[in-house]
């Protein structure tokens, strides 16, 4: 399942559970509609605690999302996990996409606080990993 929300800042995407590929392409679908309005640049939260890993062909697919964020105006983007596997295997997907400069990445089981942290990278530039 997966939920696209329009905030403050940007938007905030929600992936839970197992995303077959066909939902994820239409994740695709959804979010180029919802960007093809926007003006200007903004940042995107992803929470992901409770994503499971992607099937190749679903990373083919997320990576064509992550593309599609970029180019509409994406400047940064926070990524909210709870898994080391699936960290490492976004961390491959923003690499293969070009997004990985601007996003950054934060564990939910050592912060209780994930979410303003998240923010504070897309808001206000201050670098979790500093």
């Amino acid at each position: 399942m997966y939920k696209i929300e329009k905030k403050g800042f940007g938007y905030k995407i929600t992936f839970n559970g197992f995303i077959r590929t066909e939902e994820m392409q239409q994740w695709v679908e959804e979010s180029k509609r919802t960007l093809s309005t926007n003006k200007g640049s903004f940042g995107v939260l992803v929470d992901m605690r409770e994503l499971k890993p992607l099937s190749p062909e679903a990373q083919d697919a997320m990576i064509v999302g992550q593309q599609a964020y970029k180019k509409a105006g994406m400047d940064k983007s926070a990524v909210i996990l709870a898994s080391t596997i699936l960290t490492n295997q976004f961390k491959r997907l923003a690499q293969e996409s070009g997004i990985y400069k601007w996003e950054r990445y934060i564990d939910a089981s050592k912060f209780a606080n994930y979410e303003k942290i998240a923010e504070n990278w897309i808001t206000k530039g201050i670098d979790p990993d500093l």
